[in-house]
Order: C-alpha cells, then structure tokens, then sequence
C-alpha cells in the first residue's frame, strides 16, 4: 500500500515539473532514498528509532535536489495522512513530520539516534 502511495506521488510530482529533465530523476532517486530508509527501519525493528529514520530518509532525498526533496515532502504528507487516517495518533504523527523537516531542511539525522541503531 506504500509503495503505491509512493508511485502514485512520483508521477503527480513528475508530471508537475516535467519541463527540467534533472527534476524527475532527483525526485526518483529521493523516493529511492525513502524507500530504502523505510526498510532500513524495519529491518532495525528498534523502539524509538523511527523518528530518525523518518529525518535520515528526507535528508537523503533532500541531498539529490528539489526534485529528491519534493519526492520526500510529498511521500512524507501522504505517509503521515495514512498513518492519521489508520488511526495512530495526531500527537506521534506531528512528531513524524517534526523529523521529516528537519531533515529535508538539512537537519542532521543523527539528532533522532537512539541506542540500539549502529553508530551514526
């Protein structure tokens, strides 16, 4: 079901800027980088850690240029809509998107390192 939302907002973000050629592929290799960060995280299976998964997967993505970090912005928001909509908390889903900007906005993951993740 992610991975379709993810799809899904790949091409609405690929669509909408499709006159730079540059833009598409950072806004695909940016849904790689949150992809990839995702199963990062569920492979980790640590309490606590997804807040800097969510910040690593962004800055990730945010390092490939405006298209990696639209990719994020946009995957990030409908992430966080599910998660709403699944009915986990407004509180915890607030806080997933504090991590989100902080590292899109170049924020450094390692800020959400909690112990049990290898070192940052």
């Amino acid at each position: 079901m992610k991975l379709l939302i993810a799809g899904i907002a790949l091409f609405f973000i690929v669509e909408t800027n499709a006159g730079s050629i540059k833009y598409p592929i950072e806004a695909a290799q940016g849904a790689y980088d949150m992809a990839r960060a995702y199963i990062d995280m569920r492979n980790a299976n640590t309490i606590g850690a997804d807040k800097y998964f969510h910040a690593r997967g962004n800055a990730d993505a945010a390092n490939r240029g405006e298209g990696g970090r639209k990719a994020a912005e946009v995957i990030s928001n409908a992430r966080e809509w599910v998660q709403e909509r699944m009915g986990h908390g407004a509180e915890d889903s607030a806080a997933d998107q504090r991590a989100n900007q902080h590292g899109r906005n170049g924020g450094d993951p390692c800020a959400y390192w909690v112990a049990g993740l290898p070192p940052c």
